[in-house]
């Protein structure tokens, strides 16, 4: 089962000038602050900024994340369904799990365990 969209990270290449933009739109501070991260916490919606997501993540632009009850669960029936694992389940902290499928037209899927 899927909580719905809960959250969006977007890969920046500057962080200093995203975090700048994004509070500019969003017209609130970060909830969180790191070198590796920036987040806000918008309209009930998780918003990231990942400075490691072009280089170090291959991302090419914006991933939303579904959260789930199961993240392994999720991933096996949509392995089933024709979907290819991208990046497997890691703790980003907390014990919160993201992972990330392709479909067959190689949209990103993420997938988000609180």
């Amino acid at each position: 089962m899927t909580d719905g969209l809960q959250t969006i990270v977007y890969p920046v290449t500057d962080l200093v000038k995203a975090k700048a933009l994004y509070g500019a739109l969003f017209g609130a501070e970060p909830t969180a602050d790191t070198p590796h991260y920036v987040g806000y916490a918008v309209a009930g919606q998780d918003i990231g900024l990942d400075p490691n997501g072009h280089a170090a993540k291959g991302m090419t632009g914006p991933i939303g994340y579904w959260q789930v009850d199961d993240i392994n669960k999720r991933i096996a029936a949509l392995v089933e369904a024709g979907a290819e694992v991208r990046e497997e389940p890691r703790d980003v902290g907390g014990g919160k799990l993201i992972a990330t499928v392709i479909d067959a037209d190689d949209n990103v899927i993420g997938l988000l365990q609180p």
